[in-house]
Formats: structure tokens, sequence, C-alpha cells
């Protein structure tokens, strides 16, 4: 049986977060001298912005320290720079692979068949993941598509398995499927406690299940903290807290009564947000799937705020992973 190293593949709705949440992920996970590779595949270089590092090659390198010592690297996976790479590999064209390149080949098979781009992303993943000795990794995180179509990304090389009878190609798709299904690798899912991402959340459990692919977490990023207690919200609901009311207690302790007005529209605000993110904790709650979530920490990300989300994963993913490597 193939040892894998443990993936973990991190989607959601664009604005949830996913890439903060992949990389806290693959900080939480480089631990007590632990090697982590985060990897993305959508060139967008977002891991770089994060990191505050320059825009990143095709190449592994160690860009941050993970929590109690150990090591992050990352790689930004490039489809044109992954099939010279593979052809090299194993069809050994060297200079020939260089002088397709040249002419544009490339770019033309990557850009005419998406699915090849796929196949390719998924392919440098997999080269990775199946690495054995000094330059072997703990864990990997992959930054990865959105979750509307992660299902046909992880699936790709399913399709062309189909479509290949015989051969390199076909044994090659089908022992990446082997690494996308195996124990080792989940599929983990972000999401914000709103009605849209929840939903899309929901379908993409249910397709990832369909294609036998494995269902990890459901992170809910951004959870807004509860700051107004029950009895307040049941005053702004029965209306007995009105401005004047709010006045009077703002002159009680020598503060200016103009603010009442302002902070009762922030209050009813912040209960109407947090009922919504009631509703939608309950909606999420059903979906067969342990949940997590995680703090809404501020206007922006930083390296405590990326710190601080490790420690929260190290507790429930981190541990489990562990285990899985062990």
């Amino acid at each position: 049986m193939t040892l894998w190293t443990p993936l973990h593949v991190v989607t959601g709705k664009g604005g949830t977060g996913k890439t903060t949440v992949a990389a806290a992920l693959a900080t939480s996970l480089a631990a007590r001298g632990r090697r982590v590779l985060l990897c993305e595949v959508e060139g967008r270089q977002g891991i770089a912005q994060l990191f505050d590092v320059a825009p990143l090659p095709y190449e592994e390198r160690r860009i941050a320290t993970g929590l109690d010592g150990g090591a992050v690297h990352a790689l930004a996976i490039d489809p044109e720079a992954a099939l010279l790479e593979y052809l090299q590999m194993f069809y050994r064209l060297g200079r020939a692979g260089k002088a397709l390149d040249k002419f544009g080949i490339i770019d033309f098979a990557t850009t005419i068949a998406p699915g090849v781009r796929d196949v390719l992303l998924t392919g440098k993943v997999y080269e990775v993941a199946r690495r054995t000795g000094a330059d072997r990794y703990d864990a990997i995180v992959m930054d990865a598509p959105p979750t509307g179509r992660i299902t046909r990304f992880l699936n790709v090389n399913h399709e062309v398995a189909g479509l290949a009878k015989v051969g390199p190609i076909k044994r090659q798709a089908e022992s990446i499927m082997q690494l996308m299904r195996a124990p080792s690798t989940q599929v983990h899912l972000v999401t914000v406690l709103e009605e849209m991402p929840v939903q899309e959340t929901l379908d993409g459990i249910a397709e990832l299940k369909a294609a036998e692919l494995p269902v990890g977490r459901v992170l809910l990023n951004l959870v807004r903290p509860e700051l107004v207690t029950a009895p307040t919200r049941d005053a702004l609901d029965a209306g007995s807290l009105d401005e004047s009311a709010v006045a009077a207690a703002l002159r009680s302790v020598s503060l200016s009564p103009d603010a009442a007005g302002p902070l009762l529209a922030q209050a009813r605000a912040h209960v109407e947000r947090q009922v919504l993110q009631e509703q939608q904790r309950e909606v999420i709650g059903d979906c067969g799937r342990p949940v997590v979530e995680l703090p809404l920490l501020g206007d922006g990300v930083d390296q405590g705020a990326l710190f601080e989300l490790a420690r929260v994963l190290r507790d429930t993913i981190g541990t489990s992973t562990q285990e899985t490597a062990r």
C-alpha cells in the first residue's frame, strides 16, 4: 500500500478567505520541526501577498516558521512549467521540451484544453506527495480552486483515465486518483455564515461525495463574536431600549448623549447579523461533517492573526493529521 504524504485541499467560495485559512492550516501543521508545503494553483500569488514575500517562482522555498519551530515552504504551481517538468521526467525530452515552449505549443495545449491544466496542477502535487527521503514533507496544503470547480478539478484524472485506455497517461491518471481518494487526503471547505456561501458549501459536499472524494471539515471563517447580551437583545426587539434610554445611560457615566443614536443603530445591525449567523450555523450543522469555527480577527490579516488561526486549527485538524501521519 502506498504511503502518501497527508494532503489537505482547501476550497471555498470567493470571498470566504480560503487562502488565509490554507496558510493558517499550513502554519498549524508545521509544528515541532515538521516541514509543510503550502501550494497554490490559480496563479494569483495569494500566498506571497499574505506572507509579504516576493512573488513565488515555480520552485519550493521556505517562507515562514510554523508553530513551535516547524517550517512552511511554498510553491506556486505553473501549468506550463509543470508540463515541461513532466515531459522531462517521463519522456526525457530535455531541449526538445524547451523548443516546444519556445514555439508556444505548451501554452496552446494548456489554454485550448482547460482540463490539461488541471491534470498538470494535480500531477505536480502527486509528485510531491509520493516523495521519500530527505525532501519529503510531513504534510501538503493546497490552496485549491473555488467550491464550484473543486470536484471537477480533483476528479479530472478520473476522466483522463477513462479516455486513455492504455499507456503511461492512463497509469499516471489512475495513480493521481489514488492520491485524491486516499485516506490521508482531506478536502476542507471554507465558508462564512451567509446564505449563498453555506448553500454552495452544501452543494460542494454533495458533489465531492458523489465523486467518491474525501470530504474533511467545514471551516466557518470570519465568525463574529456575540457582543450584545440576551437581555439587551430582548429589549431591542421589544422596543423598550430606545434612544432616550441609551442617552440617559450615557449621561450617567459622563459620556455624550449624542452617541445614543449611532450606538443603537450599530446594536441593531449587530443583532441582525447575529441572527443570520445563528440561522446559517443551524443549516451547516446538518452537513454531516465536523465543523470548525474560526473567529473574525479584524480588517486585515497579519502574521499574528495567522498564528491565532493556526492555534485553533492545530487543536482540531492538526491532531488528526499527525495521527494519520504516524
